[in-house]
């Protein structure tokens, strides 16, 4: 599951898939103002996905630091019993 968090969150793949949506829409035809909203849509859902999953691992490590520090100060605690 974090591996595909990671994928999906990788700028290049992002960049990929709006190359290739672009390619297809010139391809089939679309007009280059449809070709660059869609382009600009998929650009700004990749910048989106990866401040979200960047933020979350960010706000993972806090949480993980400070429950260890209170492991640390609750053995501390039992320790001066």
């Amino acid at each position: 599951m974090q591996n595909l968090k990671r994928k999906l969150s990788s700028r290049k793949l992002w960049a990929a898939v709006a190359g290739i949506i672009s390619g297809l829409a010139f391809a089939f035809g679309l007009d280059d103002g449809t070709v660059s909203t869609v382009a600009g849509a998929v650009t700004a859902a990749a910048a989106v996905i990866t401040y979200i999953a960047t933020e979350g691992k960010v706000d993972a490590a806090s949480v993980a630091k400070a429950a260890a520090a209170i492991e640390e100060a609750a053995k501390q605690l039992t320790a001066a019993d």
